[in-house]
């Protein structure tokens, strides 16, 4: 395509540069736009609030939350499923009484029924010889068709609104990051270390070294592989979980014997780079445009 390709208007195809340039004029067609480092969190903030933790826990998915939100949100959803607990066992014993009352009714009218056919046994005189009258009439207002009213837009004659049907609540409190089962007691505090460093006098939530490794003292940026110890929850880099950790799988602070499911890596932080974040594409679904 030449330079002033796309200012082209003389042309019999509908391009594709001008069919995004009227999508974005008249509002049609899905949004797409590339996220970039402003726009995702840092390694150390909690994934609800997205602001720095001031008491953090991991979750087993190697997610950072603050204490205190990610119990709030715990709390809201069983009280959540409480309510929806009550209404689910409300309509079963409305159910339970309704098919009671219909079996009462039903036996009520076996009974009625019965006892009428019992009191009108009459022999009747069939006349073999009387002339039927074969013609049939498709009348509506004719003997017991006048009761009958095909009229489907008449409120008697409208379907009727069924209350909707309560489905047993999950019991099970999800992740909000990951959509994994998450336990209170699946969570471990997490411990930082931080920089210490005396020509700094910014706070620490605006300097842009907070933290670094407890044992190697390595700085921690959004871009660095860290994990934390869960007997402990010290934050140590991936480095100095395979060059130091793994050796002899001892804590180097401790002395405690480690195991493989005792490391939980922590989710990187915003880096702007597809190698480093997953999601870093953002669309948001419109009416679409239809070309003839």
């Amino acid at each position: 395509m030449t330079r002033h390709g796309n200012n082209a208007t003389n042309s019999s195809v509908y391009s594709y540069s001008e069919r995004k340039k009227d999508q974005k004029q008249a509002g049609y067609g899905t949004e797409k736009m590339r996220l970039g480092k402003d726009a995702i969190k840092g390694f150390d903030c909690c994934s609800l609030t997205l602001q720095p933790t001031s008491r953090p826990v991991i979750s087993p998915q190697g997610y950072i939350f603050d204490k205190e939100a990610i119990f709030t949100f715990i709390l809201e959803k069983k009280n959540t499923y409480n309510k929806q607990m009550k209404e689910y066992e409300r309509q079963k014993e409305a159910e339970i009484k309704e098919f009671r009352d219909n079996a009462a009714q039903e036996e009520e009218d076996s009974k009625e029924r019965f006892e009428q056919t019992e009191k009108n046994i009459v022999t009747k005189r069939v006349n073999a010889f009387k002339s039927s009258d074969t013609s049939t009439n498709i009348s509506n207002m004719r003997e017991d068709r006048k009761r009958v009213l095909p009229s489907f837009w008449l409120p008697s004659m409208a379907p009727q609104a069924k209350k909707t049907k309560l489905v047993k609540p999950d019991k099970t409190v999800y992740c909000p990051i990951s959509r994994q089962p998450l336990r209170v007691k699946d969570l471990v505090t997490v411990v930082w270390t931080e920089v210490r460093d005396p020509d700094n006098k910014k706070s620490m939530i605006a300097r842009d070294e907070r933290y670094q490794c407890a044992v190697t003292g390595d700085t921690l940026y959004d871009s660095t592989h860290c994990a934390v110890l869960k007997p402990t929850g010290h934050v140590v880099t991936m480095e100095c979980v395979e060059k130091i950790i793994k050796k002899d799988w001892q804590h180097p602070l401790t002395g405690q014997t480690l195991t493989e499911k005792d490391i939980m890596r922590i989710v990187r932080g915003a880096t702007g780079f597809s190698a480093a974040n997953d999601e870093l594409l953002a669309e948001r679904d419109r009416p679409t445009m239809a070309i003839a």
